[in-house]
């Protein structure tokens, strides 16, 4: 099975629709009930993630089989900081190494940014993420910013 990772504007009809998915999982999660359309659109509108392009970030479009099947994003906090953020790939693509593949071009991307180092924030119930990232070398790191919806942070040196 064949995964390719490439950068790609977020407002792209691909990453678009794999931004939608990932809201769409994580509000439905974390509201313990399917988010309605509306939420959904609620979510997306003035996310910030116009910040993920040249020179504060980058998006990147994972394709599976020539099919987007993950996304992510990675934002410069600093000079020596990126912050990964929409880290997601389909459920149905989840355990095929897609995501360790997206990883890598995250990690890539912050290098080229001049990042050198990654961090994160989630939450507890993301499990799949959750055990991606700490196969992937992250580790729990003390909270470097607060929100409704934070409750475990990482970091990786690059």
């Amino acid at each position: 099975m064949t995964w390719t990772v490439t950068p790609e504007p977020f407002n792209s009809p691909d990453a678009y629709a794999l931004r939608r998915s990932y809201y769409d999982e994580v509000a439905s999660r974390y509201w313990k009930r399917p988010a309605t359309e509306e939420e959904i659109d609620a979510g997306l509108a003035g996310d910030g993630v116009e910040q993920l392009s040249c020179p504060t970030g980058e998006f990147l479009v994972g394709r599976h089989e020539g099919r987007p099947a993950s996304c992510g994003g990675v934002l410069l906090l600093d000079p020596a900081t990126a912050e990964l953020t929409r880290v997601y790939t389909r459920p149905g693509r989840r355990g095929t190494g897609g995501g360790k593949l997206l990883l890598a071009g995250l990690e890539d991307a912050a290098r080229q940014l001049g990042a050198g180092r990654m961090v994160l924030n989630t939450r507890l119930d993301l499990i799949e993420a959750r055990g991606l990232y700490v196969r992937q070398g992250y580790r729990e790191i003390p909270a470097y910013t607060t929100g409704p919806y934070m409750e475990v942070w990482y970091g990786k040196d690059l």
